[in-house]
């Protein structure tokens, strides 16, 4: 048993937010009382929470964990390692590794792996078979072996009656279309966004059009077809804005965005470091100011990472270098100083998007914490000033867009199933580092 004694709890899906201790007993919340919990074994742990925020496990629900298939960025295993030292307890694993998530039999090598892991992992399986957005996968044996979500996220179904297809036989099994909105004729070779610094450096930059457009393609096929759609990683102002209005008429449309779109722009590109560039890529300040209102407001639905690891090596070349960056130890601490800090949101606003909105759009356990609830659990010292340091990150690979910023708010024991999976030791301070 684990017993977390004295520490403000947030859990808005169930109206917690105070001081409280938390009883666990194997995998499962036994007790949440506003009382101090004094009837117990004497084998019981404690973990002293007081001056501490306690929040359920965040749930990430855009992970790349590269395994299958290519393992020398992450694996199932080390990417877990990453989630737990960020407080996330669950992640959906994108499925554009090598070979593609589109057979029960990967969906069962996940699983098997996982079951190691420090972290919950849920399959996110194919649209089309081979994501070649030309025939639909067997959506009803792929929910059978355990996919939570049907996505080709890292290409665009670029066939728009393939898309709608899909998104119609997915809510035939009960689940939800993810949809990477990326029109790659207008991309063109596009290798950061369009604007001004891509004109300055000379490279061929990526139109808001071709996120735009998709969008709004995917709304057109919600609104007509009564299927729901999840829109990927939103960079854009309008994209912002066609999901707002959307959302307004009803439509079944929810979205995500990542802490890299409303901190960093793409003024970070004129130092020509591929460890900035990502697919979408990083916008303008009129773009930030679109995506901090969505999240105010609630157009919004979840923070996720799009944690996408890749080497050193590959990261070298700027021009050449594939699109992705490492999100999942620096997520809680980079919305907790650019949005709780500045007063874009509140900290219950942030559990909403981190754990309570991703749980609930996926249909997994988790969100909140409730007594007879999962016990995935997250601890921070929101008042802890840290540098983020990539060696000292747990991911295979280090490719963040933080290196080097001093972020507040650093997660200290992650307990998930009902065990202590992470647990910083060191003292506070700016040069701290974890085990």
């Amino acid at each position: 048993m684990i017993l977390i004694h004295g520490g403000r709890v947030v859990s808005p899906k169930n109206g917690v937010d105070g001081l409280y201790d938390i009883l666990i007993d194997g995998d499962k919340i036994v007790r949440v009382s506003s009382e101090p919990i004094t009837d117990l074994p004497d084998d019981v742990q404690v973990l002293d929470a007081a001056g501490k925020h306690v929040f359920p496990g965040f749930v990430d629900m855009h992970v790349h964990l590269r395994d299958p298939g290519q393992t020398h960025k992450e694996d199932i295993l080390t990417g877990c390692e990453a989630a737990a030292a960020g407080g996330v307890t669950s992640v959906a694993c994108m499925p554009n590794t090598t070979p593609p998530v589109d057979c029960p039999e990967v969906i069962h090598y996940i699983l098997d792996k996982a079951k190691s892991a420090k972290a919950r992992v849920y399959p996110v399986a194919c649209v089309t078979k081979g994501m070649d957005s030309t025939t639909l996968t067997d959506m009803a044996a792929l929910k059978s072996a355990g996919a939570v979500a049907f996505s080709d996220d890292g290409k665009p179904v670029r066939n728009a009656r393939i898309m709608l297809e899909g998104m119609q036989h997915a809510a035939c099994v009960g689940k939800m279309v993810l949809s990477h909105c990326e029109d790659l004729d207008l991309i063109a070779g596009g290798i950061i966004h369009k604007g001004e610094v891509s004109r300055m450096l000379g490279v061929r930059g990526m139109d808001r059009a071709s996120e735009d457009s998709i969008t709004a393609r995917e709304i057109c096929l919600s609104n007509s077809s009564g299927a729901p759609i999840h829109i990927c990683h939103v960079s854009t102002r309008g994209a912002v804005d066609l999901i707002r209005h959307a959302k307004s008429k009803g439509v079944r449309v929810t979205c995500e965005t990542a802490p890299h779109y409303f901190i960093l722009d793409h003024k970070k590109l004129l130092s020509k470091d591929a460890d900035y560039r990502m697919n979408p890529p990083l916008r303008e300040q009129k773009d930030i100011r679109a995506i901090l209102g969505g999240l105010a407001d609630g157009t919004i639905d979840c923070i996720i990472t799009d944690h996408a690891p890749h080497t050193a090596q590959e990261k070298a070349d700027f021009y050449t270098a594939p699109n992705g960056v490492v999100g999942l130890e620096t997520s809680f601490a980079a919305c907790y100083t650019y949005l709780v800090k500045t007063g874009v949101i509140s900290l219950r606003r942030l559990v909403e998007l981190m754990s309570e909105n991703p749980a609930t759009i996926l249909g997994i356990p988790g969100g909140s914490i409730e007594e007879g609830g999962p016990a995935d659990i997250a601890i921070a010292d929101t008042s802890m000033v840290w540098k983020v340091e990539p060696e000292k990150l747990h991911s295979k690979s280090k490719n963040t867009v933080f290196k080097g910023m001093s972020l507040q708010g650093k997660v200290i024991t992650t307990i998930c199933r009902g065990k202590i999976v992470y647990q910083y030791t060191e003292p506070a301070g700016i040069d701290g580092s974890d085990n």
